[in-house]
């Protein structure tokens, strides 16, 4: 029966000095810290013979995530070429981006621009259902439907994609408890974290989860 893996790993640590809500707002880069996060997971990847044969590198098309997705790269590439193999190259995916968020913009804490001014409080007031933005659902099927194309695509294989919090672990607790609504702050997805799916490439049925966090110690 041939499997399918997807490593769905989140980007490493933004440089945000403002607390900004960014979510899909241009120009947010990995801070040094997080391109250190990205190079390790980067090494981790390279360095195991169990997940250094990825068919493919995927990324959300966000700067924070292709960066990670490049330092990803530049370690696994030269492990291929020592093998004999073609280099690969990132392919970006919109499925995989970070959830809509209404609040984009607003500052985390206070003063002026932030969060909790203008009534904005009340829209989190439930946060197993986000009232400020892109419903969860909506995150887990668009996550799940770009995961149920690649399934069939790699099938027998293993692929990498670069993703952010929110859609990996909404997309995770539908898998796993059949529902994508969670409570918000109890999320296992640490920054460049490596969250690793297996398939059955027939039926797209999930043959197990596992969950890896390489750069847990980088300063």
């Amino acid at each position: 029966m041939p499997t399918t893996t997807i490593h769905f790993v989140r980007h490493g640590k933004v440089y945000n000095p403002d607390h900004l809500l960014y979510e899909r707002l241009p120009g947010f880069h990995l801070s040094d810290r997080g391109m250190r996060m990205a190079q390790a997971t980067g090494a981790y990847i390279a360095a195991d013979p169990r997940l250094n044969t990825v068919a493919a590198v995927y990324s959300s098309p966000l700067e924070r995530t292709c960066e990670t997705a490049g330092a990803i790269l530049d370690a696994l590439n030269p492990v291929r070429a020592g093998r004999g193999e073609e280099p690969l190259e990132l392919i970006t995916d919109p499925r995989v981006i970070e959830a809509g968020n209404e609040f984009r913009g607003k500052r985390i804490g206070h003063g002026k621009g932030a969060l909790w001014r203008d009534g904005n409080w009340k829209l989190v007031l439930n946060l197993w259902k986000p009232s400020w933005g892109e419903p969860y659902r909506h995150i887990a099927e668009r996550v799940g439907a770009f995961a149920n194309e690649k399934i069939r695509e790699y099938a027998g294989r293993q692929i990498i994609v670069v993703s952010h919090e929110s859609p990996i672990w909404s997309y995770r607790h539908l898998l796993e408890t059949g529902h994508p609504e969670h409570w918000m702050f109890l999320r296992k997805t640490a920054l460049a974290s490596i969250t690793s799916i297996t398939y059955d490439s027939d039926t797209g049925k999930v043959m197990s989860i596992t969950y890896a966090d390489p750069a847990a110690q980088v300063e």
